[in-house]
């Protein structure tokens, strides 16, 4: 099992450049391959609903609508090729035994494009979200509701990451969530040089942290167990837990309780998206 495609969804925010830098250690590491998505907005989904427009003023606006989205798509374009260049990976489509990324344009909402296009990613990078400037939180949440895979969310950083997945911590209780992560998250669990599961305590959802251990022991995964007691938020313990082992990455399941009701009353996975300093792996 390995880790052959990474998607990328882009638009103009300003979070593209980080979220490829974590993807192209990942490519080089694997020798996947990196499709950066621009999601181009249509300009008819750019009219306001319900509001009668006078059919010259609908054209003007829609010709301006598609002009801003051209030089967007030409500026993010420019930025792509010149950051894979200092990454040094290739500018292509897929090639077998060697690290690879391209552009791809599609038009239409969001969550409609990852729908289609992120379905068969082994893994769909993400921007963490800025709750104070209200970015990217739609697009973590089309991400892992939409596609159905693995979603890594890349904390901002101003330096490359000089590694991503040599150690990666697990995030485990049993619950349906958690064993999903695991399952579609094998390939980077399988690629790590060393694996951390971290429990808060007794696995009252299902499967223990033994078990776990005898799962991956099949697979040729050597993994140790951490358990702790979270004081407080479990979501902060996991982030915390996997700084001081040393991981590089989190992988863990997300919103067992609903998107909605996490975002406002709160709840772990929220607290990791809020907090995260370390890239972590998202599966629901």
């Amino acid at each position: 099992m390995a880790l052959r495609t990474i998607t990328l969804p882009v638009r103009g925010d300003g979070k593209g450049n980080n979220v490829l830098a974590h993807a192209s250690v990942l490519a080089k590491r694997y020798n996947a391959h990196i499709t950066v998505l621009h999601c181009r907005a249509r300009p008819n989904d750019m009219m306001p609903f319900g509001v009668p427009i006078p059919r010259m003023m609908r054209d003007q606006l829609i010709e301006s609508a598609t002009k801003l989205a051209d030089e967007e798509e030409q500026a993010l374009h420019s930025e792509f090729s010149s950051l894979i260049e200092t990454m040094q990976i290739g500018e292509s489509t897929p090639v077998n035994g060697r690290a690879s990324a391209s552009w791809q344009e599609a038009a239409g909402r969001q969550i409609d494009v990852l729908k289609h296009h992120g379905r068969l990613a082994d893994l769909i990078c993400v921007a963490k979200p800025d709750r104070d400037r209200n970015l990217g939180a739609n697009t973590l949440k089309a991400a892992l509701f939409a596609s159905g895979r693995p979603v890594l969310m890349c904390p901002p950083r101003e330096e490359i990451p000089e590694t991503l997945g040599q150690h990666v911590s697990i995030g485990w209780n049993g619950s349906i969530e958690s064993a999903r992560a695991v399952a579609l998250s094998m390939p980077l669990i399988e690629g790590a040089d060393k694996v951390t599961i971290l429990s808060a305590g007794e696995e009252v959802h299902g499967a223990t942290c033994e078990d776990l251990i005898a799962y991956l022991a099949l697979a040729g995964v050597d993994a140790a167990l951490e358990r702790f007691d979270a004081k407080g938020s479990i979501g902060r313990a996991l982030l915390e837990r996997t700084v001081s082992a040393g991981a590089d990455m989190l992988i863990m399941g997300a919103y067992g309780d609903s998107h909605e009701r996490e975002t406002v009353f709160g709840g772990n996975t929220q607290t990791v998206v809020d907090q995260a300093m370390v890239p972590v792996v998202l599966v629901h």
